[in-house]
């Protein structure tokens, strides 16, 4: 069944979310304020790096089923809205920012009565705060015939297509399961995702609060998990224990699974870090503060491995002012062009800050990083430029085309062939091997002879490779 209807914020989430809805057969117009971003849209122009994106554009838009707008009153005969807003951390502390979200609902609110009382339905696709879905319908309270709904995006970056066309899950939030307005707007929501649900995902209605509070715990989940296995890396190298040992073992235990048990320099990007801050940041103003305290050490955690790798290049150079120094990646995750809060220039930066002459390589997100650091680090596209003359090559994002660098020849373009391995995703045997003076986060020296856990995890439980698809 084909519906008409509208995603209301094209960011990352939104414009992805209305590519695809095209895809599955939709009439679907695209708002934002921000009228570059729509005209760059309208013309097929991805404003973002994502696989898959660009194809679905240009169909959607060849097939006429996708158009985008900066006119609210344009969507006054959508059936269906979804709100894909940003909610950034709050300037004055952790807390989620609501105020885009609000004001997209409000505006909203403004046409939809032009609908003449047929029924409507609102989609909340943004993370937010306990409680936010319950005020938004309040705000639309006065309408006849209007129903909010919050329908939580789980979506990795590098993989938001196929998330979003094949999802492990639907979770809907309503207000009352038991009330029929809700049955209506979860069958009115089921038609839209019938594309989807023909793959049998599963598909959860609850209230409210569970649907958002699903979001916010799954985002906290994956967080401790990471800082986890790093809190165990600082412990491997006092120890002269090898991480890599421990989280193969560990994650053949059911109870706990080998996915997100690499250590590395931590998590980045526009999700994980502000989530699990507004996570926090909610349950004070629930008065459970304590019982998600333990977030703080989490981010904690985070924020220490990115001084650990500035560490580990002051011990290899003996001090880093004045020495060249090369970093691997510019994005906070591989098939991404996202440098938001993204380890790799957060760590550049610091060297930088250290004295450092610091070059930044990435395949896709250097436009993206010279908006942030343009200016204090040196940028450059190809990476065989960026390593020439390197006194020290840091892999801080861990694209193929680097975890697929020949160390022999990679040996011969630098000054010196140091190597800070910020990802754990390359051989250390093999790059001894070509010269290389490597140092990997939580991993010891190796003892001559011993083979890597690199190699040993290929073909077992745990490989870095496999791994990296899933943040």
């Amino acid at each position: 069944m084909t519906t008409t209807l509208s995603v209301i914020g094209v960011g990352y989430l939104g414009a992805v979310h209305a590519a695809s809805m095209a895809e599955l057969g939709h009439d679907v117009i695209g708002l934002d304020i921000d009228a570059e971003r729509i005209a760059a849209l309208q013309a097929g122009i991805p404003p973002f790096h994502e696989p898959g994106f660009e194809d679905l554009l240009a169909t959607g838009l060849e097939t006429e089923r996708l158009r985008f707008t900066t006119d609210y009153a344009d969507l006054a005969r959508a059936d269906v809205h979804f709100l894909g807003l940003g909610t950034p951390q709050r300037a004055d502390g952790f807390g989620a920012d609501l105020s885009h979200l609000e004001a997209a609902v409000d505006a909203l609110a403004e046409v939809l009565p032009a609908r003449g009382g047929a029924p409507t339905l609102v989609v909340g696709k943004s993370t937010v705060p306990a409680g936010t879905a319950r005020k938004l319908a309040a705000r639309l309270s006065h309408l006849e015939g209007v129903y909010l709904l919050w329908n939580p995006e789980f979506l990795r970056e590098g993989f938001a297509v196929q998330d979003t066309l094949t999802p492990d899950r639907l979770v809907y939030g309503v207000h009352d399961p038991e009330d029929p307005a809700a049955e209506q707007a979860v069958a009115m929501l089921d038609d839209v995702y019938a594309g989807v649900l023909q793959h049998q995902a599963p598909r959860l209605v609850m209230g409210y609060e569970a649907a958002e509070l699903v979001k916010a715990s799954a985002n906290a989940f994956l967080a401790t998990k990471i800082s986890f296995i790093n809190a165990v890396s600082e412990m491997c190298e006092v120890t002269g224990a090898d991480v890599t040992d421990v989280a193969r073992a560990i994650g053949m235990d059911d109870r706990i699974g080998a996915k997100f048990l690499r250590a590395g320099v931590g998590f980045g990007g526009g999700c994980l870090p502000k989530d699990i801050r507004a996570f926090m940041a909610s349950a004070e103003e629930h008065g459970v503060g304590e019982s998600l305290g333990f977030l703080r050490e989490v981010d904690a955690v985070n924020e220490r491995r990115r001084e650990r790798v500035v560490t580990l290049a002051e011990e290899l150079l003996g001090g880093v002012e004045g020495r060249r120094i090369t970093v691997l990646g510019a994005a906070f995750k591989p098939n991404s062009d996202d440098t938001r809060d993204s380890p790799a220039l957060d760590v550049a930066t610091r060297l930088r800050t250290a004295g450092a002459e610091v070059t930044v390589t990435d395949p896709q997100a250097l436009e993206n990083a010279r908006r942030r650091v343009g200016g204090l680090v040196e940028l450059e596209q190809d990476t065989d430029a960026a390593l020439r003359g390197a006194e020290l090559t840091v892999l801080l994002t861990e694209w193929d085309e680097y975890r697929d660098l020949d160390p022999a020849q990679a040996a011969s373009l630098v000054a010196s062939p140091r190597l800070i391995d910020g990802r754990n995703v390359l051989d250390p045997s093999a790059w001894r091997e070509a010269g290389w003076e490597i140092r990997s986060l939580g991993r010891a020296e190796l003892p001559s002879g011993r083979p890597s856990v690199a190699k040993a995890a290929r073909g077992g439980a745990f490989t870095a490779r496999s791994q990296a698809a899933l943040v």
